[in-house]
């Protein structure tokens, strides 16, 4: 018996013996690798690393060069990616080509990119778009665009898109105008890195930069080295080099670089955590048949001991089987892992706007997710190897039981350390504003779970001993529970760590919805549809007359729902017109701050004569009233109320003209009243003006928007909302308080199925490994007459102890994490309503794991649990 060989041999004819128990321990460690491995191959073959990316960003070029400005500029290995910041800006004096020339050498070719965005009609809509203006036949853009249909743009006004853009209704060979040219579509293709989003690529001069301070090139310059991107930094260039991407420099310079912590500390103690507590899951899962296990090979190993082998000798017989076990579970885990990443691959790519990289395997990471699956099935059969290892030989060998009694010191090392983790998880709580609160509080979790598995024995003793009036099989389910315990208390502490995971994350969920509903703003008042129109107006087209379109809008309405009220709201002209538009506001000196921060859901200004025009109700309706009845311009706002001198402010503007073409102030007298958002949500309008002033002051006067009021029930809205939204750029809103978004939903309904599958797996597996191991005695429970039903009702009484038990305390646990984390997740809030923080816990949810779910399971068990077994010999 010296060495490994033997115990892995006996081991593996164990694991074939008894196929069953192997199967649910390779199922329990293979499924999280699986899932893990899966996740892991996705992620990678999602991601785009700078090397894999090279060739969508720089085509065949050596680098490219982008400049907003003079100045100096700090950027990471990739600005593509938004890693870079602009310390100071200097339009006048930009880089240019020669400039670039200067660091690169005289030699370096420079061919201009240029990207923006613009708009083309088609038909009655508008379509957005994203351009690329480069010459597409020069070598250097080889890689930007993946030609399919078609040729690419050979003269001028000639342009290649992708399917996207064919989805919006274009095709090949059609004409759109943009920008005031024509634009004729050559080819069809797939842009390199743009998936779902529309894009339109051709020559620079076609398809100009959205910015005009903005130029930009792809060089070929041989390798640019970072030195050079740092000198072209400091002068005002950002710089894409594929040299940088394949040989990147160090994190820490590129911290100091860009002036911001790594971030590594916490980001390995974020990963720990989790591995830690995945960890311990698979482990109390996976307990109990390794604890069958041990006691299955109870003589053999006190055979062992009778004919002078050591501890550690019995010790290895029971961690073979661990080491067994996890090289086959983790190989098939991965296998599966990879195959499942390999078909899903497809299915991911439709929820992403860009295209992923090719398919690969991270080696390394798939090697750690491998020794995690070994890692927890060996320390899954550390407690039942070292239990079998001090067993009472002599009480073996005569046919008793040979468990050793528990040290009275672990219940009070677990009540310890569930004192750490609260003690833990209030100072994460409370230094969650200046410190690593995170951190502290998800450590405390780590360190409450295991004290509560310590705790676990002393817990299962205690029912039993309170068991004396429970009906037989209840009795026999506790008292075996606690006789036991080296099967139980693993199972027991599976489904009170999973409890406590769900708990904890629930309330987490339940508190951030809570502070989402206390600080929600209504956008209208309860109940009230809103329709808002702009039109979709492109340079060098005429708007449309809004009176025609609102006339439309109405008629749609009262087509749909003839119940419905529609009351117009008149308002100062806001849309965008290429010809010219102009911008009003009403201002109030010395109260820039009250109105600032008000919301509206109608115009900013409105025209009215009464109050009830805009729905406006109660106390503030009646000083609306009396305000506009004095002919006073009305200026709502946060908390000012009385007379004051207004400014009526108007700025006419021209297309691609920043500075206004004409300008005029006249002062009003207004009235200020403070509206409560709190109580009724948006403002209909900021300011208020008389039909009589608007006139006399000459304003241009339209429909704004629409109320709608009446019964806006959910079928009534959706035909609405239909008949609204078939004319160009109108769309409907109907107020209905606070709805919890799906997601919020999703979250919980995920809680609760993922810790029911868990709880369920756990309890059924140390249940049907209990009646095996019990199934001498209740083989001599029917051979003294008991019922065939009576091993039914046991299987579903241990089930319901495993279940409840485990349940109680994970619940228990789980609140002290999941308190703890709700006030740096709902605390701070600047915004409208309480500042928090809030604390919500989902009682339902709670409810159902800890009484509903262990009820399922013992009646599951007690349904598909065998009612009749053979007679057997107590000592088999």
């Amino acid at each position: 018996m010296r060495g490994w060989r033997p115990a892995l041999l006996i081991a593996w004819r164990d694991a074939l013996r008894h196929r069953g128990r192997s199967a649910l321990v390779l199922v329990m460690i293979s499924l999280p690798v699986l899932a893990v491995s899966a996740a892991a191959v996705l992620i990678q073959t999602a991601e785009v690393s700078g090397t894999e990316g090279a060739d969508r960003t720089l085509g065949a070029a050596d680098a490219r060069v982008r400049t907003e400005g003079g100045g100096q500029v700090v950027q990471g290995v990739d600005p593509s990616r938004g890693e870079y910041a602009q310390l100071e800006v200097d339009p006048d004096d930009p880089l240019t080509a020669a400039d670039v020339r200067a660091v690169l050498g005289a030699d370096a070719r420079l061919v201009p990119i240029a990207t923006g965005w613009q708009r083309a009609r088609l038909g009655d809509r508008v379509v957005d778009f994203s351009t690329t203006g480069v010459d597409l036949g020069d070598p250097l853009a080889e890689g930007l665009f993946d030609l399919e249909r078609g040729h690419l743009p050979g003269a001028p006004g000639e342009v290649v898109v992708n399917d996207a853009m064919l989805a919006k209704g274009f095709a090949l060979g059609d004409e759109m105008q943009v920008g005031g040219s024509t634009l004729t579509i050559v080819g069809v293709g797939r842009d390199a890195t743009v998936r779902k989003y529309p894009v339109v690529l051709g020559a620079p001069a076609d398809l100009p930069d959205e910015s005009v301070d903005r130029r930009e090139w792809l060089v070929a310059a041989g390798p640019v080295s970072w030195a050079q991107v740092r000198e072209l930094n400091a002068a005002g260039g950002i710089v894409t080099s594929r040299a940088v991407l394949a040989d990147p420099p160090d994190v820490a310079s590129m911290a100091e670089q860009m002036g911001y912590d790594t971030g590594r500390n916490e980001m390995a103690a974020i990963v720990a955590l989790v591995i830690v507590m995945a960890l311990i899951e698979v482990v109390l899962l996976a307990g109990p048949a390794f604890a069958v296990a041990a006691r299955r090979h109870a003589r053999t190993l006190a055979l062992i001991a009778a004919s002078g082998g050591t501890p550690a000798q019995a010790r290895r017989v029971i961690l073979g089987s661990g080491v067994v076990l996890g090289l086959v579970a983790a190989g098939l885990g991965l296998v599966a892992g990879v195959v499942a990443a390999w078909l899903l691959v497809p299915a991911v790519q439709r929820f992403n706007g860009e295209w992923f990289g090719p398919f690969e395997l991270p080696w390394l990471y798939l090697l750690a997710i491998a020794v995690f699956g070994v890692l927890s099935a060996i320390l899954a059969a550390v407690v039942p190897a070292w239990l079998a290892s001090r067993q009472d030989v002599v009480a073996v060998l005569a046919g008793r039981r040979g468990d050793r009694r528990p040290r009275a010191s672990t219940p009070v090392v677990g009540v310890v350390m569930l004192g750490v983790g609260i003690a833990a998880s209030s100072y994460g709580a409370l230094t969650s504003d200046s410190g690593n609160g995170a951190l502290w509080i998800a450590g405390s979790a780590i360190v409450s779970v295991l004290g509560m598995v310590l705790v676990v024995p002393v817990v299962v003793s205690g029912v039993a001993r309170v068991s004396g009036r429970l009906p037989l099989t209840a009795r026999y389910a506790a008292r075996d529970a606690a006789r036991h315990r080296t099967r139980t208390v693993p199972a027991v502490a599976a489904v009170a760590a999973t409890v406590a995971g769900v708990v904890a994350l629930g309330i987490a969920n339940a508190s951030d919805e809570r502070q989402n509903e206390m600080t929600y703003m209504p956008n209208a008042p309860m109940g009230t549809g809103v329709v808002s129109w702009g039109p979709g107006v492109l340079p060098g087209e005429q708007a449309p007359d809004p009176d025609e379109v609102w006339d439309r809008i109405e008629a749609a309405v009262r087509s749909a729902a003839p119940e419905v009220g529609f009351q117009p709201i008149r308002g100062l002209e806001e849309s965008y017109d290429p010809e010219g538009w102009t911008s009003t506001n009403v201002e109030v000196p010395g109260q820039d701050q009250e109105l600032c921060c008000l919301r509206t859901y109608g115009p900013s200004v409105a025209i009215a004569d009464s109050a009830a025009e805009l729905g406006i109700e109660g106390d503030t309706a009646r000083r609306v009233d009396a305000a506009l009845d004095d002919g006073l311009v009305v200026v709502l706002n946060g908390s000012v109320d009385g007379r004051r001198d207004a400014v009526l402010s108007q700025q006419t503007y021209r297309e691609g003209v920043d500075e206004p073409a004409a300008s005029s102030r006249q002062t009003v007298p207004a009235e200020l009243v403070a509206w409560d958002q709190r109580a009724y949500g948006a403002a209909p309008a900021s300011s208020i003006i008389p039909t009589a002033t608007a006139a006399q002051l000459d304003l241009d006067v339209v429909v704004g928007s629409a109320r709608l009021t009446g019964d806006l029930d959910a079928a009534t809205s959706t035909r609405i909302k239909e008949a609204v939204e078939a004319v160009d750029g109108a769309s409907l809103y109907v107020e209905r308080g606070y709805q919890r978004p799906d997601e919020a939903v999703v979250i919980l309904l995920v809680l609760g199925a993922l810790g029911g599958v868990l709880m369920l797996g756990g309890t059924l597996t140390a249940t049907f490994l209990a009646l095996s191991d019990a199934r001498p005695d209740l083989a001599t429970l029917s051979a003294v007459g008991a019922a065939p039903r009576t091993r039914r009702r046991v299987a579903a009484s241990y089930a319901l102890v495993v279940g409840f038990v485990g349940a109680v305390l994970g619940a228990a646990v789980g609140f002290i994490p999941g308190v703890a984390i709700s006030r740096p997740l709902t605390s701070g809030y600047g915004g409208f309503g309480p500042d928090g923080p809030f604390l919500d816990v989902p009682w339902l949810l709670i409810a159902v794991i800890v009484l509903a779910l262990p009820l399922l399971t013992a009646a599951v068990v007690g349904m598909t649990a065998r009612s009749r077994l053979p007679l057997v010999a107590r000592l088999d």
